[in-house]
């Protein structure tokens, strides 16, 4: 299996300015190249310049900057250009497609914070002795990074990526052959349905509640975001206090994602633990998160009719704040790892069929909390029966599978 480890670095002050220094680097070669294919295209008869053509240039950037450009691991500079390239081609493929193209932009200091390394030992070297002493990441032009490692790393080290994520540094290694660790079969299959009053409700009727870590930090954040737009739009990114006030919203913005995170991989572990199958809906989060279109009013030209995005705002802003689909995601890493089966099966009318006679209908769902079938009078709670339900198509699922 293929799998992921993400660690603290705990860089010293010169490390941590060679760290920045090198993503600064990254995002001008980055830059650069975009602004080459640009330039060709506008002005040399639609020429397009690629991948193999930028790589060649290399040598020569690196000889002609060895301040800046040099001093570098020549691998993590071809990543670089490879991550414009997928760029293109996303772009490319979205144009064929007929939709929003989505032209790969300029990077800012403040949306380039990733280098990778293509290959442990190119530039990079992960060290993997004994834990008698702290573990390292020895990074060209850097040093050696001290690692907060807290679990152990298994399989075979491919690639190395360093990431910036506010004022922390991270390190993470892509790995593979990594063996599985199978739990003792339980013998329990459980499904779930994703909630925002609760925030997963299983078959068996257990509720989990909803930390709402963005409501619960809400205040705080709202007060540092109005101290950061009180600076003139001169002064963004000018002055040393607009700085630090950017840097106090991310700050909140990193502590509910690592919140969120943390639970996300708590709840997964605990129902990996005890079942050996989790069905869950299949969800379009994407989908069930945009914003409504506008309503042109027919009567009166340049008006519009009510379409209810404020309502929809709230209730999109409360289902990202609970992070379906990375909790999902995390499930489905778990479970596999753990030698567990996930099954997704269709979302549609889970909480307005009755379980018992599989009536559906809109009047089903009285309220948010609670169902009552329309025509056999059965009442529950409106997310155990749709826990219910998503577990009964499972089983109709590996019924038909074998």
């Amino acid at each position: 299996m293929i799998r992921a480890y993400k660690f603290l670095l705990r860089p010293t002050g010169r490390q941590t300015a060679a760290l920045s220094e090198m993503l600064r680097d990254h995002r001008s070669l980055y830059n650069g190249a975009l602004q080459e294919r640009r330039d060709a295209y506008r002005h040399a008869s639609k020429t397009t310049v690629r991948y193999g053509d930028q790589s060649a240039q290399l040598k020569d950037i690196r000889a002609f900057d060895p301040e800046r450009q040099g001093r570098w691991s020549f691998s993590s500079q071809q990543a670089t250009l490879r991550r414009l390239d997928k760029a293109f081609a996303a772009f490319f493929r979205r144009v064929k497609a007929r939709q929003t193209p989505g032209y790969p932009r300029f990077k800012g200091v403040g949306h380039f914070d990733t280098v990778t390394f293509p290959k442990d030992g190119d530039g990079c070297r992960w060290d993997s002795t004994p834990h008698d002493r702290p573990t390292r990441v020895r990074l060209q032009g850097v040093g050696h990074v001290r690692v907060h490692q807290h679990r152990p790393v298994q399989g075979r080290v491919k690639t190395i990526s360093v990431k910036r994520e506010g004022n922390r540094w991270y390190v993470i290694l892509a790995c593979d052959e990594v063996p599985a660790e199978e739990l003792p079969p339980s013998g329990a299959i459980v499904g779930i349905d994703m909630g925002v009053a609760h925030f997963l409700t299983t078959s068996d009727g257990a509720h989990i509640t909803n930390p709402r870590f963005l409501k619960a930090m809400a205040g705080e954040l709202a007060e540092a975001q109005r101290h950061l737009a009180t600076f003139p739009k001169r002064a963004r990114q000018r002055t040393k206090k607009h700085r630090a006030a950017a840097r106090r919203v991310a700050k909140l913005h990193a502590k509910i994602r690592r919140q969120r995170a943390d639970f996300h991989h708590k709840t997964a572990r605990a129902l990996i633990t005890d079942h050996d199958v989790i069905a869950h809906e299949r969800l379009n989060t994407a989908g069930m998160t945009k914003s409504p279109a506008p309503k042109a009013d027919p009567e009166q030209s340049g008006s519009f009719l009510s379409n209810g995005a404020a309502a929809k705002a709230g209730l999109n802003r409360s289902i990202l704040d609970a992070g379906w689909a990375q909790f999902l995601g995390i499930l489905a890493n778990k479970a596999e790892s753990a030698g567990r089966l996930t099954i997704p099966v269709d979302a549609r009318n889970t909480s307005r069929t009755c379980p018992e006679y599989g009536h559906v209908a809109k009047e089903n769902r009285v309220t948010q909390e609670r169902f009552q079938c329309t025509a056999c009078g059965f009442a529950a709670n409106a997310d155990h029966v749709g826990a219910t339900n998503v577990l009964n198509r499972a089983g109709l699922a590996l019924c038909a599978a074998a």
